[in-house]
């Protein structure tokens, strides 16, 4: 088989293309190659959700997001009512597996976690209202109909995120996704992609996986120290937290490399959310994927209270208003969000910076991150 480039990948410093074992082989001898990396597939992992977070109290001082825009990576987004009425919400839309230009969701993972964020309720009479009903949506395809994608891919649409973030006022990265790392996390293609995300003022937002109860199960790149990574909490169907509990397929901590993950935990097990089928239905959904972007809402209620954030005060913010359930770091991080708790939180001159850079994660020169597909991609 011939060699083929599917794409430059500036942002992590490398190339995505399809090659035959000799050439991997050659490559794999190159002095000028840093690493060879597999182009892994990646995948798609309110009533009484929201009540459970307490989202009510923001809104009921005013925050609702207004203005504020998330880019929710994923399988696309359906032009739901609740979205596009009155007023459309879904202020852009980038496709990277058929290239498209209208807002569209194949599979309806995308339009689900949308919906969670920037429900205003307008099908449902405001009972399935997100946790900010009146941020954007900007719907990045890079997961095909089946919910699946390639590392490359994301990483493009990260890229694009990035250049784009002024054009859209963009703050927040939601990524329901994840895969199995297969690199150490300095080397993961997933980690330097969000990384960098971080480092332009993008809050990054990710699941934490749906492997679990196993332990050092949290997939890249919810494996990146910088991001908020989520795991799923089972409210039980009640806002009491007295009865909630970690759901068992919530992916565990820690990373392979002994990172104290997840971050915080959010309601994931049968969230109401917008449906793809019909642009006024709904439908239920479980996972990390459920629990990421209720985290992501949160973020985009704290950014129209306060304006300009750094990521890491965001994270910050975040974690320490979160309330205990009584369960171990490694399968809970801080506790469940809580979002009354948060918007009492102290100013922000008062929360450090994160400290700059130190390490380079690139090196002085440009040295190709070769991603392989077709030959070795794995599932999950």
């Amino acid at each position: 088989m011939s060699s083929k480039v599917k794409r430059s990948l500036p942002l992590v410093g490398g190339i995505a293309c399809s090659l035959n074992i000799e050439t991997i082989s050659r490559l794999a001898r190159d002095p000028n190659i840093e690493y060879i990396s597999f182009d892994s597939k990646v995948f798609a992992l309110l009533d009484i959700a929201t009540s459970s977070i307490k989202s009510k109290f923001a809104h009921e001082l005013g925050y609702t997001g207004k203005g504020i825009t998330v880019a929710v990576i994923d399988t696309g987004v359906a032009p739901h009512n609740d979205l596009t009425k009155p007023k459309n919400r879904i202020i852009g839309f980038k496709d990277f597996v058929n290239n498209k230009t209208s807002p569209y969701d194949d599979n309806g993972h995308g339009t689900h976690v949308s919906g969670i964020i920037a429900s205003n309720g307008y099908s449902s009479k405001g009972k399935y209202a997100g946790i900010a009903p009146e941020c954007n949506i900007l719907g990045v395809k890079a997961l095909d109909s089946s919910g699946s994608g390639s590392t490359s891919d994301i990483v493009a649409a990260i890229e694009w995120v990035i250049k784009t973030k002024n054009v859209y006022n963009t703050k927040i990265i939601n990524l329901s996704l994840g895969s199995p790392p297969t690199n150490p996390y300095y080397e993961d293609p997933l980690v330097k992609a969000v990384e960098e995300a971080v480092k332009s003022g993008l809050t990054v937002v990710v699941a934490a996986g749906n492997s679990g109860p196993a332990k050092e199960t949290i997939l890249s790149p919810g494996n990146s120290k910088k991001v908020i990574t989520v795991g799923a909490v089972d409210d039980n169907k009640t806002p009491e937290l007295s009865d909630d509990f970690i759901a068992p397929f919530s992916s565990r901590g820690p990373t392979k490399e002994g990172f104290k993950k997840p971050d915080v935990v959010a309601p994931g097990v049968d969230i109401m959310s917008l449906s793809n089928s019909n642009l006024s239905s709904y439908t239920s959904l479980s996972g990390t994927s459920m629990a990421t972007p209720m985290v992501s809402g949160a973020c985009a209620l704290l950014y129209s209270k306060h304006g300009y954030l750094s990521p890491n005060q965001v994270k910050t913010m975040i974690m320490k208003s979160c309330v205990d359930l009584k369960d171990t770091y490694n399968n809970q991080g801080s506790g469940i969000i809580n979002l009354e708790k948060l918007f009492k939180e102290k100013p922000m001159e008062d929360i450090p910076e994160e400290k700059p850079y130190t390490e380079n994660l690139f090196g002085d020169n440009f040295i190709a991150i070769v991603l392989l597909f077709l030959l070795l991609s794995r599932r999950i």
